[in-house]
């Protein structure tokens, strides 16, 4: 079955149809805007075009130039990328490649930031000159991010499948707009005497800066559930977003109070809230 177009036959109709897609679809503001001044220059002369159109002298001809170069069409003055063909590429020595390797292989969990003193005391002892941490970062991430997530074994000696759960993610840019609009939740962990350990689960609004701590023996959901009950009743303001880490202690209990009461729990971002 074949498929045929009721202007078949029709002489010059397909340069009319691919001079329309360019016209449509290729052709920027920007070109236009560099046509109006070269049509404008032709019919007022070159003074004129110098205080009519915000552009030198030397970039009317260059327009000009690129404009006859091109066939005299407009899609000829279209901006050309910019992006250089041959880029700069990161070269470190081996040894600080093989330093970070092993410190991430280490510390599966730990950020440029905290690898930086590290690798600077390694850099200092071989005498060698040691990257910046977003330097550590754009090299983590050529090297595939040598990420390394910790197994859990049984007592039967097997490995447990892990299971992740996606948690939304606060937008790029957020800022509360007002009180209560988003409030975090964080766990600081206090080592006493011996192997006694106090958990610090405190409360922030965003917005306001109202701060509330509470410390507690136990890290269980059931723990930050009951603490931030108690600030819903202290805190003088509906809460809408709710911010907290991946941190076990706001999981479970703690998730399911939130969807009780309608609350969204979200996920910090790289870098803090």
């Amino acid at each position: 079955m074949q498929i045929q177009s009721k202007y078949r036959g029709l002489n010059g109709f397909i340069k009319a149809y691919e001079s329309a897609l360019r016209y449509r679809y290729m052709i920027t503001d920007k070109a236009l805007y560099k046509a109006r001044a070269l049509v404008f220059w032709e019919k007022h002369g070159l003074d004129a075009t110098l205080d009519a159109f915000k552009a030198k002298r030397r970039t009317l001809f260059l327009w000009k130039k690129q404009f006859n170069q091109g066939g005299r069409t407009i899609h000829a003055l279209t901006e050309k990328k910019k992006t250089p063909k041959k880029k700069r590429v990161r070269q470190w020595p081996e040894q600080v490649i093989a330093e970070i390797k092993r410190l991430r292989f280490i510390h599966p969990n730990l950020g440029k930031d905290k690898l930086y003193p590290e690798l600077q005391l390694f850099c200092q002892q071989q005498g060698i000159g040691c990257p910046k941490p977003i330097t550590i970062g754009r090299i983590i991430k050529d090297l595939g991010g040598l990420r390394k997530f910790p197994e859990k074994i049984s007592f039967l000696g097997k490995v447990k499948e892990r299971k992740k759960f996606k948690k939304m993610r606060k937008p790029k840019g957020f800022k509360a707009l007002y009180p209560g609009h988003c409030v975090a939740l964080d766990t600081i962990e206090k080592r006493l005497m011996g192997d006694v350990r106090r958990y610090i689960i405190t409360f922030e609004d965003i917005y306001t800066r109202f701060c509330f701590a509470w410390s507690t023996s136990s890290h269980a959901s059931t723990a930050a559930k009951e603490f931030f009950n108690l600030c819903l009743k202290v805190f003088p303001f509906p809460v809408t977003f709710v911010l907290t880490d991946n941190g076990s202690e706001f999981a479970k209990n703690f998730a399911e109070e939130l969807r009780q009461l309608h609350l969204i729990q979200s996920g910090t971002l790289p870098g803090g809230k």
